[in-house]
Order: structure tokens, then sequence, then C-alpha cells
């Protein structure tokens, strides 16, 4: 492979997604906030990636977040951009806003500031949702502690980027 300005094992990991959905004939689409698109770059330095990959959304602001994901904003006030019913929301609102297949949204704290007792730096939530699946979308909270912002960040990408594997 070409050099590459991500870390070679973001990298593979990027391809085999684009892989493996291409082999599952799926599409896929992001909704970033704290990888702040790192997810797209890391699918898009793939050669081929353009028959995979739809879109992504990167909604760091919570107005973007309402305004380009449908997330409604009494959700964002009563539990936060970074809670499980706020990426549901962005991955259902990345899905009804695309054409892809599945769709995994991103959102967290990747500091230095911004955590709470609750919510510490390192504070990361994920969804993956599924076109035509009546089931509510997976969600889960993952914490990646120790490491500074681009680091955090990292692990989160990586996270993501497996979340898309079929």
């Amino acid at each position: 492979m070409d050099e590459s300005m991500l870390p070679d094992n973001m990298v593979a990991l990027a391809k085999q997604v684009v892989e493996e959905n291409a082999a599952a004939g799926r599409k896929i689409a992001l909704a970033e906030s704290c990888t702040g698109g790192l997810v797209a770059a890391a699918l898009t330095e793939i050669p081929g990636s353009s028959a995979v990959f739809d879109r992504s959304f990167v909604t760091y602001s919570n107005e973007a977040k309402m305004e380009m994901l449908d997330v409604p904003s009494d959700l964002i006030e009563t539990f936060g951009a970074v809670s499980v019913a706020c990426v549901w929301a962005m991955a259902k609102g990345a899905l009804a806003n695309s054409h892809a297949d599945v769709a995994v949204a991103i959102s967290g704290i990747a500091g230095p500031d911004g955590g709470t007792s609750l919510k510490p730096v390192g504070t990361v939530v994920f969804a993956r949702a599924l076109r035509g699946s009546k089931d509510e979308p997976e969600g889960e909270m993952k914490y990646f502690e120790g490491g500074d912002r681009a680091d955090i960040r990292y692990q989160a990408a990586l996270w993501a980027l497996e979340l898309l594997l079929p």
C-alpha cells in the first residue's frame, strides 16, 4: 500500500472494512463527533472505497447533530451529546439521510477538558444502526483511559472501524 499519513494498523483495518462490506454488498455511512472525520479519512485512504463508503457527517456541535442528523434538542438537553441515546439518534439520522445499509455514530470527550465525574475525559459512546432492522441501534459506552486527546481519538476511530465490519 502507498504511504499513508495514518497509522498502518488503522489503514489495514479500514481496508478490511472496505473489502468485507464490498463482499457483503453493503454501503456505509458515519456520524462522527469527537473523531472529527478520522474514521472517514481512514476509509478514504483505501482505493475503491467509493464502492462502499456513501458519506460521513462530522457533527461536532450540538446544532450540527440537530440540523444534519435530526437529533432532537430535548434528547441532547436530557442525556447530553455524549450518551448512548444521542449516538442512537445520530446513527438513525445518518441512515435516514444517506443511502447506506449500516451507519456508525461516535461521540465522546477527547479532552484535555470537558470531562466530569460521570463522564471523564476518555468517555466515548458508539452506536451502529442497520437499515431495515426493527431493533434499536446497538449502542455502547467505552472508556479509553490514560491517553491524550490524539490517543483517545485514535482508539475511538479504531473501535468505530471494528463496528463497521459485517
